[in-house]
């Protein structure tokens, strides 16, 4: 009799356990990506209901020229899901890396009009239009989804650093004139806020981006 009970209670304690797992899991699958809100990258679950929610940073206000020539600003990516990073078209280190593996985001997002990449040149005095759209050319870019953008140099580091928090090791304090160069990939959701971020020059890290990017989408 006593080992039928001890029998009974196993079953049971295994239903219960495999229960609480499948739950678990449910949880996390549902648990939504964190918020960025300064440049030492310390995620943040913040909720709807939280006071915090409203003061969420946002990507500042910018207006660039992309390789076709077109402004590119805020209200262009209004709504769109998108990864940002900062190159140069001569950058003979980590930049082809890093083009290589934007390149698969933009394949496996080709036919989503809802997700974009945005690529700033940090060297804009060689980067013109002209230059990118050769660039572009070379690396087979889809125009209507991946920007190339060069501007006002100043504009362009105060945005990398100030806003997508560029060169996180040093943050905010590196003087301005200093050349930018980071291998960061950041994920901006549709209202201009961070969501992730990503070393661009590996290949396993595009699919934790790739998921990402889904689970934003799957959010809305």
């Amino acid at each position: 009799m006593k080992q039928e009970h001890l029998a009974l209670y196993l079953i049971s304690f295994g239903f219960l356990f495999l229960f609480g797992c499948a739950n678990q899991n449910k949880e996390t699958k549902e648990t939504p990506l964190p918020f960025y809100n300064s440049a030492d990258f310390t995620p943040e679950w913040v909720n709807k209901e939280d006071e915090q929610f409203s003061q969420i940073h946002t990507i500042a206000d910018f207006n660039f020229e992309n390789q076709s020539g077109n402004m590119i600003n805020n209200e262009s990516l209004a709504g769109k899901i998108y990864v940002a990073d900062f190159f140069f078209t001569i950058c003979p280190s980590i930049c082809p890396k890093m083009t290589s593996n934007l390149e698969k985001i933009q394949a496996e997002f080709i036919n989503d009009e809802s997700v974009m990449l945005v690529s700033h040149t940090v060297m804009p005095w060689v980067d013109s239009v002209s230059v990118l759209k050769t660039y572009a050319e070379m690396h087979g870019i889809d125009n209507s989804k991946w920007h190339l953008l060069t501007g006002n140099m100043e504009k362009i580091y105060q945005l990398a650093r100030q806003s997508y928090f560029a060169e996180k090791e040093i943050g905010l304090d590196r003087d301005s004139d200093e050349f930018l160069h980071t291998e960061n990939f950041i994920l901006v959701d549709g209202l201009g806020r961070i969501r992730g971020v990503y070393n661009g020059t590996i290949p396993l890290e595009m699919t934790r981006l790739i998921a990402d990017i889904k689970t934003l989408k799957q959010l809305g």
